[in-house]
Parts: C-alpha cells; structure tokens; sequence
C-alpha cells in the first residue's frame, strides 16, 4: 500500500497556513462578503485562503491537479488536490466558530477518483483530525502529538446518536418524512452541521449523520477521515466515497437502518 506521509506533513502545513490567514480575518468588522451565483456566500477569506493553498501546492506538488470550491479545477492526472477553504462560511461571516479547512488528496483508481488522506482544521475550535489511506485516523495539534480515532460500538439506532444539518433541504428532496421519522426513532439527535458531525462520528461521539446535498469539496477529506476511523460513509443510495453529491456517515453496524430510514423503506 502507498504511503501517504509526506502528502499528509503538507497537507498540514497548508492546514497551518490557512489556519493564520483565515483567523486573521475571523470576526474582522470590514470583512468582506459577496453572493455566489447559487446563493451562498464567500467571503475575501475564503478566496485568499484557496489561493495560499493552491500557491503552495503549485510549488510543493506543480504535477498534481487541484480542485477548489472558489477557482475550480486545475490540471490532470491521477493525483488531484481537493479543497474547500471554509467550510462553513455561513458561520464564519456571522462570528460562529464552527467552521474549518478541508484539505483531501484524491487518486484515480477502478472506481474513479477516491480520497487517500484528509485534513480538517477548525482553527476556531482549536481542533484537527486527519487520515491517510491504511494508516488509520487521528486528531490533534500536530502528527507528533494526536490520538488516534476510532467510531462508536453502538449497535441500535433507538441508542444512537444522530446529527443533520437542516430540513430544508431534505424537504426540497422529498426525503423530510423518513429524516423526521429517523429523528423519532433515534435516542438523541442534535443539529451540528457542516464537517463537524462527521468528526464526532470518527471521534465516536456521535453514531450517524447525514446530508442531503454536497459538493466533493464537502466530502473528500471527512470521507476518509470516517472510513479510516472504522465508520463508512456513502451517498445516500449507499455508494461508498463522496462522489454521489449527497452523504450518509456512520460507526458501520447502523449503515442500513440509516439509509433505510432515508430513503423511507422503514
């Protein structure tokens, strides 16, 4: 199997060089903020973030395409670099903590391109979790000083935990009648949004969550941060990995019944 160690050191050096520059603008009372053409916002945060990054990879990896939320895709071949510079925006321009830079590293297989290592860095939560293909998943300040992450036992959905991030969208699919009976059925669920139920799912402080719609920007790198923790993470047609613009997350044991209350066979 490769060893994806030196792509992991980078990707934190970038993960640390994003953390100061988009810090630097948290909370900033002249921050500047815009609306993308499908409704969401940007900040000038998240632009310089990507362009740090991507400047940086243009120098550390110049053979490797990059593919980022703000400036799309560049290059080819069978290694691609997927970011999203704030995950989160929402929360960043109106001063929530909740937000992070996720940073993956996709190869072109059988089954198309799927992430091999993945960085999370909430700078505002003083947290970062991170995997590598085979080597398991960890969180921490540095690779010298982590622990490693492994999901929950929790084998009944009437024990489990569950995070989403909003109704509307699930309403807008169709799918709001078989999350509300899920969220009945469930011991606790709770609304944490973004990248952030994924980690507790890896950190085995939450047993499932789900979204109904996502980039693979949004994916990429808490994809296999899940998978490398023991959970699984599909679409919600159950296709592992993050290319199916949806996500289904969970400790494994609780996949089915997830998918099943989703997608209303229960």
């Amino acid at each position: 199997m490769p060893d994806y160690h030196d792509d992991l050191r980078l990707a934190h050096v970038l993960a640390d060089a994003a953390d100061a520059a988009t810090m630097d603008r948290f909370k900033a009372l002249d921050l500047k903020v815009e609306t993308k053409p499908d409704m969401t916002p940007v900040s000038e945060a998240d632009k310089a973030a990507e362009e740090l990054i991507r400047g940086h990879l243009h120098r550390a990896r110049p053979r490797d395409a990059i593919l980022g939320e703000e400036y799309g895709i560049e290059g080819s071949g069978p290694r691609r670099w997927v970011i999203d510079p704030i995950d989160g925006t929402k929360n960043y321009v109106r001063g929530v903590p909740v937000w992070a830079t996720l940073i993956a590293l996709m190869e072109a297989g059988e089954d198309g391109f799927q992430p091999v290592m993945g960085v999370v860095s909430a700078p505002a939560l003083n947290r970062r979790w991170w995997a590598a293909k085979g080597a398991g998943a960890f969180t921490g300040r540095s690779l010298t000083s982590a622990t490693r992450m492994n999901v929950s036992e929790v084998g009944r959905v009437a024990d489990a935990s569950f995070a989403f991030s909003s109704l509307s969208g699930w309403e807008a699919q169709g799918r709001l009648d078989g999350l509300l009976d899920l969220t009945r059925a469930c011991w606790r669920t709770r609304g944490y949004g973004d990248f952030w139920p994924y980690m507790m799912v890896a950190e085995g402080s939450v047993d499932i969550c789900a979204e109904p719609e996502l980039s693979l920007w949004d994916m990429a790198a808490t994809a296999i941060i899940v998978q490398e923790a023991g959970g699984r993470f599909t679409s919600l047609d159950g296709v592992d990995g993050p290319g199916g613009g949806n996500a289904a997350a969970s400790n494994g044991p609780l996949h089915d019944e997830l998918l099943g209350y989703l997608n209303q066979r229960y």
